[in-house]
């Protein structure tokens, strides 16, 4: 693969290469558009780790997505500086070189989440669970088994394929998302690959555990992956390898969950702060050249030991960006070749302790008893949302019921106008499309209105 290309400043689907402007890039302006979407509004009341948090402290995904593309600027540039290092031709094509990966790196860490479904990550076993569930068998028996791939592992990272590169016809002529430049787009694409793929194509790298499109955008991730030039693992199934800043996109997220899920499960109490300060101090001794452990700075003792988790957060999360940075420049030959296909952090020095922390993360924070009560409930609310609305939309003889609930679907998302002719695929998907952007408590909302638990207020 080709640095030049990999970096272009096309937009999908068809605006031509753009010329930067003095202080403002087209991958900065990416960022930009990311940030004013509806779509990344709703993060602020998505869960990240806590359900309906009731504490202010405690991160959404829209913090979550702030603080990892902040990760990923810092990731992006300083990789490309260590590239830079080793090929100083590079700069030859391409003199913005290292901030130009800052910028795609970041605006895709922006977006790395913009898909995910209320609920966290249950929300997609929520989705999965319903379509694989005897009461959905009667929506999706007619449908072909990669369709039906789609929906029974329903996927986040497709989802968010799907918000940035697809329009309604419902609300334009278009159909080009956010509009984004390919560069940011393939950065975006942890996964490039469908949800199913024949089993002798498959090379079990990182990029292949998850599936990064739906059947329907088959064909605008080719028009991304041929811009690009990605390299091809199996052209017909629309396979292929990594963008080489996905590494970096992948990396901040890792580093970003594992710490600040932490730090929020030491602050909520779920985690005994004693056994997690000592894991953090063990993870900053454990990096190269790691100064010698301090009780505080420059001779200062801590005022309380949320003081000092503050500080390790910080230089933890600079010492990981620093030692990734390496690790991606070295590999970067072998990323453009494609005979690198594994995840950075699992080769940090420090690697055992992140395990150790993510592990107790899943025992203490994850696996608490308010998280699963609210999940449990999830499953019940995503699922009792589609069986509604897909037994609406798919009622023949169009009752009373059907007819009042369809009127409560946005316009976009129903097989009406331009989408008419829709097919029940595609139907299924708008659906989720609308399912899947709710935050947590509109879900929840919706859920009792139509179920007839809570009216809205003014009742």
């Amino acid at each position: 693969m080709s640095w030049f290309q990999l970096l272009s400043t096309r937009r999908y689907p068809d605006r031509p290469a753009e010329q930067p402007m003095p202080g403002r890039s087209p991958y900065l302006a990416d960022y930009d558009r990311v940030v004013f979407s509806s779509a990344f509004r709703r993060l602020q009341r998505k869960t990240q780790v806590m359900p309906l948090p009731e504490t202010d402290f405690v991160h959404t995904r829209l913090t979550h997505s702030l603080e990892t593309a902040c990760v990923g600027r810092s990731l992006g540039r300083l990789s490309a500086r260590r590239v830079l290092e080793n090929d100083p031709s590079i700069a030859n094509e391409l003199p913005d070189f290292a901030q130009d990966c800052g910028d795609i790196v970041a605006s895709a860490c922006l977006a790395h989440d913009i898909g995910n479904p209320p609920f966290g990550h249950s929300g997609e076993d929520a989705i999965s669970a319903y379509f694989a569930s005897d009461a959905a068998e009667r929506f999706i028996k007619h449908l072909g088994a990669a369709e039906i791939a789609d929906l029974q592992h329903f996927e986040g990272n497709a989802a968010g394929f799907r918000i940035l590169t697809h329009t309604y016809p419902a609300l334009s002529s278009g159909s080009a998302g956010l509009g984004l430049t390919y560069a940011t787009l393939g950065a975006f694409t942890k996964y490039p690959r469908p949800s199913v793929i024949n089993a002798d194509k498959k090379q079990n790298g990182a990029s292949e555990k998850k599936y990064g499109h739906f059947q329907a955008e088959n064909a605008r991730f080719k028009l991304v992956a041929d811009e690009l030039g990605l390299r091809p693992k199996d052209v017909a199934a629309g396979f292929y390898h990594r963008h080489p800043l996905a590494f970096l996109v992948e990396a901040a997220d890792d580093i970003c969950y594992r710490i600040i899920d932490f730090e929020d499960g030491l602050k909520l109490g779920l985690i005994d702060h004693e056994r997690g300060l000592n894991l953090l101090r063990e993870l900053r001794a454990a990096a190269p050249n790691a100064r010698p452990k301090t009780s505080g700075r420059s001779g200062l003792e801590w005022r309380d030991w949320q003081e000092e988790l503050g500080y390790l957060r910080a230089t933890l999360i600079g010492q990981l960006v620093d030692e990734t940075a390496t690790r991606f420049a070295h590999h970067a030959p072998a990323i453009l070749a494609g005979t690198y296909d594994a995840s950075l952090v699992k080769e940090l020095s420090g690697y055992e302790f992140l395990q150790e922390i993510q592990q107790l993360s899943v025992d203490k924070l994850y696996r608490s008893r308010p998280v699963l009560e609210i999940e449990a409930a999830g499953f019940e609310v995503l699922g009792g949302l589609l069986d509604v609305f897909l037994s609406a939309i798919f009622d023949k003889k169009e009752n009373h019921r059907s007819r009042k609930l369809l009127d409560l679907l946005p316009n976009q998302f129903r097989a009406i106008g331009p989408q008419a002719g829709a097919s029940a695929y595609e139907q299924i998907l708008l659906l989720t499309d609308y399912v899947a952007g709710m935050t947590d408590q509109h879900a929840l909302s919706l859920y009792k209105t139509i179920k007839g638990i809570d009216l809205p207020k003014g009742f």
